[in-house]
């Protein structure tokens, strides 16, 4: 059952009139309807004559939205005027997002956040609550992800869930039962899903949308001390890179790859969910002739089996249409570490031709690391001489700066993992124009949002921290009056029986052989 949002205080909540509306779902926010004209001296007397004095310190929610609608009905702007449909090859990267950063495009802005969206459903999703027998699984069945999560107006369906085996050296990425007994799985966790687009939403993003959208760590920081590692080939684990010198980080190799024949959910690795996936989505759409687009997600370490899973994909030839063109693939990236080397960044942008956006906060520390001494920031001759040394990275991409002190709803706070929390950064999204342009938020994307799992918004907002929890944790009450865990198993789902045939057509069954 999805769990209902906090609202803001009285004090901050808008008066209704005629500029004010309830929440549109998410897919209407994306071509929502010209506003009927109103007159602009009443707009004024109304924006002014409902906003608190206390609110208007502050830059209240109100204010700024009402601010907003003024200004667009004073200019004869129509918010969402431009058709997704018509233009989103640019908006999914065709010229590297190029004039659409500073000022932001309002469509850009729109489709982070939905893919930032689709990224925090993993967190949202995720069991990790130690006392349950199936922490480490996605709690919702897989044909009800969306809706579960009050999503349902997203318009994807949910084709596979994504496993990973918890045997590999990122310790502090896995969450598993403290009991022993009765545990859904004992070296397996859910890091992911593929989606596609619906008909209906097909018909507004202009083509068929591949959404692939990873997990990130579900603990505070601690992670990031196992990215103290070392760079690995990456066709050392059989991703078909025609150059050895192209490297990414160990542990994210092998989270992508590594997998456990004894176990039910990872006897095929997260690469072989993916790969097999994806190319029957290609054979089924592409092959039927639609145009086709591939986008991954993810936020923390997340973002990094976005970019290496994109990599691979592209290197595979997945992203191919039936006519031999390339399927528009893109990565939009949510606070993530750097990934591979320059070797890598030169093969991912050149030839490959993936596009990838990044979204960071300045003061997170997480897209600083790993190579925080030798880097693309770093003269190139210097590259040149350290790029054999196995601590030597390089980001890819383009990317977009945040800044959370600019968002007058956020408290200074000296807590890194709320500089590094993904509903802050959609937040920092909302509200931004440009570099230096007043922060004002857009969609009406509630602030308290934020504190779903940390404690990031102001006091006086009243929402408390870390707020989103389940109902009872859990429990229900059975018919004999005793509280219990409801039995899930059945709704777990593992690997689709054609899963092999598909590796084989990949011809990925030798590598399978020997790994």
């Amino acid at each position: 059952m999805a769990i209902a949002l906090p609202k803001l205080p009285h004090c901050l909540t808008p008066s209704p009139h005629p500029c004010h509306r309830s929440e549109p779902p998410l897919s209407a926010r994306l071509f929502p309807a010209r506003p009927p004209p109103i007159a602009q001296p009443l707009l004024r007397a109304v924006n002014k004559a409902h906003v608190p004095s206390a609110v208007k310190d502050d830059q209240s929610l109100y204010s700024i939205i009402a601010d907003l609608e003024l200004e667009q009905l004073e200019q004869g702007a129509a918010p969402g005027a431009d058709r997704l449909a018509d233009r989103w090859r640019l908006i999914h990267g065709r010229d590297d997002w190029a004039g659409l950063l500073d000022p932001i495009d309002p469509l850009l802005r729109s489709e982070l956040i939905r893919y930032g969206e689709f990224a925090q459903a993993c967190y949202d999703a995720f069991d990790y609550a130690p006392f349950s027998r199936y922490c480490g699984s996605c709690k919702y069945n897989r044909r009800k992800f969306f809706s579960s999560l009050g999503m349902d107006r997203a318009g994807y369906e949910v084709t596979r869930y994504l496993y990973a085996t918890s045997n590999i050296k990122l310790p502090n990425f896995f969450k598993k039962p403290l009991a022993v007994a009765n545990k859904w799985s004992e070296k397996a966790n859910w890091i992911g899903y593929i989606a596609v687009s619906d008909d209906e939403a097909t018909a507004r993003l202009g083509r068929r949308d591949i959404v692939i959208a990873w997990r990130g760590t579900v603990t505070k920081l601690e992670w990031v001390a196992d990215l103290m590692d070392f760079l690995r080939p990456v066709n050392s684990e059989g991703i078909p890179a025609p150059d050895a010198s192209v490297k990414v980080e160990s542990g994210f190799l092998d989270l992508y790859t590594d997998k456990d024949p004894t176990c039910r959910f990872c006897k095929y690795s997260a690469r072989e969910q993916l790969l097999t996936e994806v190319r029957k989505l290609m054979e089924k759409y592409a092959g039927a002739g639609e145009e086709v687009s591939i986008s991954v997600t993810g936020h923390s370490l997340g973002s990094a089996l976005a970019m290496l899973s994109a990599y691979d994909m592209a290197e595979m030839g997945l992203n191919v249409g039936a006519k031999g063109g390339r399927v528009a693939t893109a990565v939009f990236s949510f606070s993530g570490p750097r990934v591979g080397n320059r070797q890598f960044k030169e093969r991912f942008e050149g030839e490959l031709g993936i596009k990838a956006l990044r979204v960071v906060n300045v003061h997170d520390t997480v897209p600083k690391v790993p190579g925080i001494l030798f880097n693309e920031g770093v003269p190139q001759w210097v590259t040149r001489l350290v790029e054999q040394l196995p601590w030597s990275y390089s980001h890819v991409g383009v990317e977009l700066e945040l800044d959370h002190k600019r968002s007058p709803f956020l408290k200074a706070t000296m807590d890194p993992s709320c500089f590094h929390n993904l509903e802050a950064h959609l937040h920092l999204l909302d509200g931004y124009h440009g570099k230096g342009e007043r922060f004002v938020l857009t969609s009406r994307r509630d602030p308290a949002l934020v504190n779903k799992a940390c404690d990031f918004v102001k006091d006086h907002h009243l929402v408390p921290p870390n707020w989103r929890q389940d109902e009872n944790k859990g429990m229900l009450r059975s018919q004999d009056g005793r509280w219990m865990q409801p039995d899930r198993q059945d709704e777990i789902d593992c690997h689709p029986e054609d899963t092999y045939l598909f590796l084989q057509s990949l011809g990925l069954q030798k590598h399978d052989q020997h790994h």
